[in-house]
């Protein structure tokens, strides 16, 4: 983990308003969202809550086409009994939003609305970066690799947003 990222806020929490059924028997798992203008990587916490796993990347063809992403997110939320949405905000390197920060904004608004789950903004600065060059340590070709970066960003910004968690 760079030392930049240690300074990396969560910047904001988005609530549906709705209350969301908890098990009391065992914590909900966090998923983590990496949105980008085709594709949405997908991270997940493990069942303990520490430690975040890259899931899949979903796919579409144009970027306002939502329907079936926020679709996909809603099973997978059902499947992992998700409790908690840590979504990335694209800042700019100086910290000022950017254009896809508003869109970002907008998703994240509309994912809770859907979900009745709050949505967390989470600084994404560099993730994919990071994402790209732990995934070329580990020797996947550079075909393979675009098949696994917006997953692997996605689980770069859920283990941000549970470092900062520990440490409140």
């Amino acid at each position: 983990m760079s030392l930049w990222r240690s300074f990396s806020p969560t910047i904001s929490r988005i609530s549906s308003g709705m209350t969301s059924d908890t098990k009391a028997d065992r914590p909900r798992r966090i998923m983590g969202l990496d949105l980008g203008s085709k594709t949405v990587g997908v991270a997940v916490t493990d069942g303990l809550g520490l430690t975040a796993v890259s899931l899949e990347i979903i796919r579409r063809e144009k970027e306002n086409h939502l329907r079936q992403t926020y679709r996909r997110i809603q099973e997978l939320i059902s499947d992992y009994d998700i409790g908690l949405i840590v979504l990335g905000l694209p800042l700019n390197l100086d910290g000022t939003e950017s254009e896809r920060s508003k869109v970002s904004r907008s998703f994240g608004k509309e994912l809770a609305k859907r979900t009745g789950l709050e949505v967390v903004l989470q600084d994404e600065r560099l993730t994919t970066y990071e994402a790209d060059s732990i995934i070329k340590e580990t020797g996947n070709h550079r075909k393979n690799r675009k098949d696994h970066i917006d997953s692997m960003a996605a689980a770069i910004i859920l283990t941000d947003y549970l470092d900062q968690d520990r440490t409140r």
